[in-house]
């Protein structure tokens, strides 16, 4: 038995004993100088004491290191699941229980998803100190990432060896739909907003049912509203003020067709239209409005059905991390067929999509307009930022030219797009991926200021 456990310790101790370029430097000179002692004799004696130099280097170096038998503690954090297309905290922190100052080495196992093979942070530790690297990590992809090992090596002054440390462990993490983003628009729920974010405050002009109070008229407010009683009583002019009509339904559907496999700053415009389904979904509960989605292409997934309930955030949690194509062509009858089925009441529908020219609408416009008889339909599609910098670009030569022009005639496009949509009472929004949540809260507080649902 005791030769079993003595294997073992062997086989760990040799596998964390490193061998630094200082020892092999070491050797490449005696081994020179041992050349030169057999030219000149003279030199063996020198030869000699430089080896017991160096074996007993080696060995005080061995046993600095070796000597604590938990030199170094490691502890790496990983949040519980990361956010699509924002930056990650990943904490790693080392804590020494040696009486002298050493050098590491920290490599973190990086997930493959990154393609990061050069991760590597060197710092001195000092004696009984502890050290908290963090660093970031933006993952452009759902689903779930593996970590594995964290190794740390350390080395005394003389860094002849170092130690190996090793977690021995891996976590894997899954990453979701942009849930820091939700922080971000907290303050959603509030009547009024600040001017910040792009976020711009939307004047009633609709009209609702659930009183709220009796205020004093300002220039623009409805004179229908006019409290006649309370300006007798007050002697100047009163109005009541309504609140927002509450618990209309309001369903993001996400177009999972090849259309929306087109990549901006990492991320596929699929996955900046389910971040922002996400964002908008919470906001959308906040104003005690009802949230549900649904995705589509070849057929219908993902479904659910609009409600306001304590689990609904996480409902739409899942399932937009569930959301998976192969990038097929999309069937708007089937949208069509969905939307007749399963909405029986009228409903704010904001459709992600992406149309590239006029042809392409004019395909589907008869479905958009059918939908659009019942519901509110806001259909949202992207500008395309590339081209976007071309036509801002000055022109040099005659290719740069006839570039630009393509440019101007592709964009000049997506405005015929807005305006033949427009033209059949269907709202769009043509915006740039990274502005796209912020305009679809926009228009979503401007539908319901004016009472459109």
């Amino acid at each position: 038995m005791a030769e079993n456990n003595i294997k073992p310790k062997a086989i760990l101790f040799f596998k964390s004993l490193y061998l630094n370029d200082i020892f092999f430097g070491g050797l490449a000179l005696l081994s020179f100088l041992g050349v030169f002692a057999f030219i000149w004799p003279a030199f063996f004696v020198i030869v000699q004491l430089s080896v017991i130099a160096f074996i007993v280097f080696f060995a005080f170096d061995l046993v600095l290191l070796y000597k604590t038998k938990a030199g170094l503690i490691i502890e790496r954090t990983l949040p519980e699941k990361l956010s699509n297309g924002d930056d990650n905290s990943i904490v790693i922190n080392v804590k020494s229980n040696y009486t002298f100052d050493t050098i590491i080495t920290i490599i973190d196992e990086i997930p493959i998803q990154f393609q990061v093979r050069d991760f590597e942070k060197k710092s001195t530790l000092k004696a009984l100190d502890e050290i908290k690297y963090t660093y970031q990590l933006r993952p452009t992809e759902r689903g779930e990432y593996h970590f594995g090992c964290t190794l740390v090596y350390v080395k005394s002054k003389l860094g002849l060896i170092s130690r190996q440390y090793n977690t021995h462990k891996g976590h894997t993490v899954k990453t979701y739909p942009s849930f820091i983003q939700l922080k971000k628009f907290d303050f959603i729920s509030l009547n009024f907003f600040n001017p910040i974010l792009g976020l711009k405050k939307i004047r009633k002009i609709g009209n609702s049912f659930e009183f709220e109070q009796i205020k004093d008229y300002t220039q623009g407010d409805n004179i229908k509203d006019i409290n006649w009683k309370a300006t007798a009583k007050k002697n100047s002019l009163m109005v009541n003020q309504f609140q927002d009509e509450r618990s209309q339904q309001v369903y993001s559907i996400i177009d999972k067709g090849r259309v929306m496999k087109m990549p901006f700053n990492g991320l596929s415009l699929l996955d900046y239209a389910i971040n922002a389904s996400l964002v908008i979904s919470s906001v959308v509960l906040r104003k005690h409005d009802k949230a549900g989605l649904f995705s589509f292409s070849k057929d219908t997934k993902n479904f659910v059905a609009a409600e306001r309930r304590n689990s609904q955030m996480n409902l739409i949690l899942e399932s937009l991390y569930n959301v998976d194509t192969d990038f097929f062509e999309s069937d708007y009858s089937n949208l069509y067929g969905t939307v007749k089925r399963k909405i029986n009441q009228r409903s704010l529908l904001l459709l992600y999509t992406n149309f590239e020219s006029l042809d392409a609408v004019h395909r589907q416009l008869k479905y958009l307009r059918a939908i659009n008889k019942s519901h509110v339909l806001v259909v949202v599609f992207f500008e395309n930022t590339e081209l976007e910098k071309m036509t801002k670009m000055k022109a040099t030569s005659v290719q740069e030219v006839f570039d630009k022009t393509i440019a101007n005639q592709f964009a000049f496009e997506k405005k015929l797009i807005v305006s033949e949509l427009n033209k059949y009472g269907i709202q769009t929004i043509l915006t740039a991926p990274h502005n796209l949540s912020i305009d679809v809260i926009n228009k979503y507080l401007e539908i319901k200021s004016k009472g459109f649902i």
